[in-house]
This record gives C-alpha cells, structure tokens and sequence, in this order.
C-alpha cells in the first residue's frame, strides 16, 4: 500500500513516479443569502444565494496502491466522506489525498461547508474522469448535509434542505458588502433540524419576495434587490436574531446603500452598495469606519456576475431548469478591509483619502466575472489577500 506521507509542510502531496493525475477543483462562496425562508408547499424551505469572491480549492491526488482517502487539513471530515462516496462509485477506486485551501470562513453563514463539498466533487471527479453534472453532485450532497446553491454560476433559488435547484434567478451588476461578523459560529446541519416557526401567511410573503426578487434581478433593479433582502433580514430575526441589524439599517441609509444582507443560519451581516457608482469607493469607506465605531472590523466582499448565466423557470413549471455554461473567464479584483487596513488581491486601486483615525484605505474598481463558478487556483499562502495569476 502507497504510504502517505509524502506530503510537503503545506499538505499537498509531492508528485512520486507512477502516480495518476491530480485533480483540481474550485468554488464560491456567498455572503449570507439574499433571501431565505419557506414557501407555501411541502418541502418549501429555500434560499437564495449571494454569490461573493471567496474562493474554496480543493485538489485530489490518486496514489498508486493506495485503498484510501487522506484528508489536509484532518478536520474536513465532510469532504472526506464524499470524496470516498464518488470513489465507491467509480469504475477505477482508487485512494489517494484530498488537500483542501479556503479563503472562507466556517461557521459563519458564508457556505464555506457547501464550497469545500463541491469543489471536492469536482477535484476528485477531474481525477479519476468521471463526470459530475449538478444533478450528480446534488444527490451525493443530499446524503450529508443541507447545502447551498454554489455549484451553479449564478444567483439561484435552491432548496437547500433537500438540495435541490429551484429555478435560476440570472446575474447582476457587481456589488459591494460590507460586512461585520458578530461572533461565534453556527452548525449549520444543527440549525437546520430546528423546527422553523413560519405561519401560512409568512410562507405567502416568502413567495412574494422570491417573485419581486426574481423581477429585480432580471430587470437588474438593485435597489429592490436591497429592499428584498433588507426585508428578508427582518423577517429572519424571529429565528435567527442579528443584534447590529437595526445599527447597520441606520448605518445604511446613512451612505446611500441598497439595503442589508444578512447570513441567515449564520453571524454575519452587511450593507449593500452599488459597485458601479462613481461614489462606492467613498460609501463603502464609511461604511467600514461607521461599523469600526460600533466595535466592529469591516470587511469588503465583491459580488460575482456571471454572463453566460440564464434564467429558468421555478421546477415543476414548463421546461425543466437550465443553466447555459460558457469557458472560465479571468476573475476581476476584489478588496477585503478589516478596519483600517486594507487587504488586497493583485489590482489597480483607488485610493481614499487619509483621515486621522482611519489610515488610507483602499477599494478595488469593477467586479468579478465568471461562467462556470470556478477560478484558477489561488496562492495559498495568504488567501485573503492574494490570487494566482
């Protein structure tokens, strides 16, 4: 049997004669959910996901000999599972290393858990040629966990808790978050076990929200796209409660945001700003020194648009769902502050004014691009503040 241990000091097995191909996979993550509750119908809980660019890589390294799977780090148990789970089903098992990278946070409503799955998938499904369609990668998931819509290159509506897509919403123009985490972690499997305490009549107004949302982003209407989300964060306070919303909201309608975005099984929340406005660089600057002044460290989080994306209808609904792919395109810059200092990835900038308290601060022009929801793979070293060419 293949002895593994021939790991390097950051865990990514060291190339030895006769070994197969690795394969490599990445995926996004979200900031949180545009929207998310439960419809009037059975099996009704969704979300819609808010995709940002943080990234989760995952690269899989069959080793000859070997009848297992070794994971890097130890504790990402969950994409063990499922690395092993597409390998019993291979025509050629196989073992070998799964190495994981994240720029995403856990436990803080960002689907880091959701990102490390599918990039597993597509890492270990590249490694041993075998494919792995969305509908493939929903089945494996729905036997693990609840899990985001971040397979898919748009802004979807998905039913999280059987896994499954419910119809595609489209793209939008970049945005910007700005985001505090209030702390702590959630169990994001435990969370959703609790029962959800939504009446008929809430069940109704989720439903409406999700047709406004649907409209405002096929219209590219990112102010009702703020108003449904600020109105989703409310609704969610029953359930889950955020203590900064109300500082935030006020915080918002202060600079001239969109509206908050919440992560709604999770600690974090933040204000939308429009990317595109000749002014963002100085709104979202003050967003980040209002949330300092509540105690909070901000962090910047860049929207990811993806062209090639198109519409579909809810499941059940004439055609069955669709989802138009294209070849990757090159990311654009994104810009994550926490407090003063700015934290950057490889990108021309503008530069804010210096203030006495808040040294020059730094925010990235433009927004990500993608087709496929995956990117080339990023430095490791530091990934909150560097990609790979």
């Amino acid at each position: 049997m293949t002895r593994l241990d021939t790991t390097t000091e950051r865990g990514v097995a060291s190339p030895q004669p006769g070994d197969r191909p690795a394969g490599t996979g990445t995926a996004f993550g979200t900031f949180g959910e545009l929207l998310q509750g439960a419809l009037p119908e059975r099996d009704g809980d969704f979300l819609v996901t808010l995709p940002v660019a943080r990234w989760s890589m995952a690269t899989f390294r069959p080793l000859p000999g070997a009848t297992d799977v070794t994971v890097h780090p130890a504790g990402k148990a969950k994409s063990l599972r499922l690395a092993r789970m597409i390998l019993e089903e291979s025509p050629r098992p196989t073992g070998g290393l799964l190495t994981l990278h994240s720029q995403i946070p856990e436990g803080k409503g960002l689907a880091s858990s959701s990102a490390d799955l599918v990039a597993t998938a597509r890492a270990v499904g590249r490694a041993v040629a075998t494919p792995m369609p969305p509908a493939r990668i929903e089945r494996l998931l729905a036997r693990i966990e609840p899990t985001d819509g971040v397979l898919y290159p748009a802004i979807v509506a998905f039913h999280h808790r059987t896994v499954r897509l419910r119809h595609t919403l489209g793209s939008l123009p970049a945005m910007g978050v700005v985001g505090i985490d209030e702390g702590g972690s959630v169990d994001t499997v435990a969370f959703n076990r609790l029962p959800k305490p939504f009446s008929l009549a809430d069940r109704h107004r989720y439903a409406h929200l999700l047709s406004r949302l649907t409209s405002a982003v096929r219209r590219h209407d990112l102010a009702e796209v703020g108003r449904v989300a600020t109105r989703s964060a409310l609704m969610n306070q029953a359930l889950h409660p955020k203590r900064s919303l109300q500082p935030l909201r006020e915080i918002c309608r202060e600079i001239g945001g969109l509206g908050v975005a919440v992560g709604h099984s999770g600690t974090t929340l933040g204000i939308l700003l429009d990317a595109t406005d000749p002014a963002y660089p100085h709104r979202a600057a003050a967003a980040a020194r209002a949330c300092a002044d509540l105690g909070h460290a901000a962090t910047v989080h860049r929207t990811l648009s993806f062209p090639a994306a198109r519409r579909s209808r809810p499941s059940g609904q004439g055609r069955p769902n669709e989802m138009a792919t294209g070849p990757s395109l090159p990311l654009g810059p994104s810009t994550f502050l926490s407090g003063p200092e700015a934290r950057r990835l490889r990108t021309p900038f503008t530069t804010l004014p210096q203030t006495a308290d808040h040294p020059r601060e730094t925010i990235a022009p433009g927004g990500h691009t993608s087709t496929l929801g995956e990117q080339p793979p990023f430095a490791a070293t530091d990934m909150t503040s560097r990609q790979h060419r």
